[in-house]
């Protein structure tokens, strides 16, 4: 009987076995990576990290020490690094600064634009004279009214040169002893006459409106000045001028310029009004014969388009009325202004 039961036994582990293996085989496979990449895979440590070893086995698994020269060269290079940086941002405070001056100076370029296309503010102010600051250069910068006085080409007075002499209508004066008063105004001695006196020329007749006296005198002929010069002021009825100059020279007493004399007020800016009368002709010289021109007031606002008659024939005044007015006005004439081509007209 144990004869039989170890040959079945027998039988039984090997029928087992040729059952079992083909199963052995599969878990085999099952076990097996399914990406073969996986078998290459770096290890990792227990908490998921990688880690690689080392294959240097001369550093012992150490990264390699730097020499003292590449040390030198790795500072060298940091340092060139932070001057170039250095001058970069240099470079770029300086383009800032270039930048600003050149808006700085368009605006203000564009500033001196605008304030030249700006009309200047004007000048209001009334007191001048013929010195300094308020003298006859200033006249057209104290006043705005008074811009011809700088702008004009047609001022007076002038150098009489060169006139041509023709055949000149003769003044026809209509004048006549008439009330007056008398006025010493700041700037000369002036006589403000009653109306009723002509002088017709040209065809137009004006008024004598006032007149006064300057010194030296502010005409020239041929270059030679006179002591002391009267401007008998005329005006039409629409607002012309027409003002005749009488030369003064020393000689006999005047007895029109005495009767002037003898009733000046005390005081400047006050007006004497005498209670006698003034005739103008006792003011002219014998001889009629005159030089003529277009100019301008010799005063502010320096008004042009003034007709000037300048008589050749000097009038004498005595050294003694000459003296008294130069003790009030020692300097009372504007300079000699250019002719600017303007035509001089003289009788023959």
């Amino acid at each position: 009987m144990r004869n039989l039961i170890v040959p079945i036994a027998c039988w039984c582990a090997i029928a087992l076995a040729s059952a079992a293996e083909p199963e052995a085989k599969t878990n085999i496979q099952n076990i097996r990576p399914s990406n073969p990449s996986q078998i290459s895979s770096p290890a990792r440590n227990a908490s998921g990290e990688r880690f690689e070893k080392s294959s240097d086995k001369k550093s012992g698994g150490k990264a390699p020490r730097m020499t003292e020269r590449e040390k030198e060269e790795q500072a060298e290079a940091e340092l060139q690094a932070r001057i170039a940086e250095k001058l970069a941002a240099m470079k770029a405070q300086q383009a800032a600064r270039i930048a600003a001056a050149a808006k700085a100076k368009k605006e203000a370029e564009a500033r001196a634009k605008v304030l030249a296309m700006m009309p200047p503010p004007r000048a209001n102010g009334t007191v001048w004279g013929y010195e300094g600051e308020i003298g006859p250069a200033n006249w057209h910068k104290i006043n705005s009214d008074w811009i011809k006085c700088n702008t004009g080409n047609r001022q007076s007075p002038i150098d009489i040169r060169d006139g041509m002499k023709v055949e000149l209508e003769q003044i026809a004066f209509d004048y006549h002893p008439s009330a007056f008063n008398v006025q010493d105004n700041g700037h000369t001695v002036q006589v403000t006459m009653g109306g009723g006196n002509f002088i017709t020329v040209g065809n137009r007749s004006y008024e004598l409106v006032e007149f006064h006296f300057h010194r030296p005198s502010e005409e020239r002929i041929n270059g030679k000045g006179y002591e002391m010069v009267m401007h008998l002021v005329h005006k039409d009825g629409e607002g012309r001028y027409a003002v005749l100059a009488l030369l003064l020279e020393r000689g006999k007493p005047q007895a029109a310029i005495q009767t002037v004399w003898n009733n000046l007020p005390l005081e400047k800016g006050d007006v004497a009004a005498p209670s006698i009368v003034l005739d103008p002709n006792d003011l002219l010289p014998q001889r009629r014969d005159y030089y003529t021109f277009m100019g301008s007031m010799s005063t502010p606002p320096c008004t042009e388009n003034v007709l000037w008659m300048v008589m050749k024939e000097p009038v004498q005044a005595s050294p003694g009325q000459m003296a008294l007015f130069s003790r009030l006005y020692p300097l009372n004439a504007r300079p000699i202004q250019p002719t600017s081509g303007r035509m001089v007209k003289e009788s023959m």
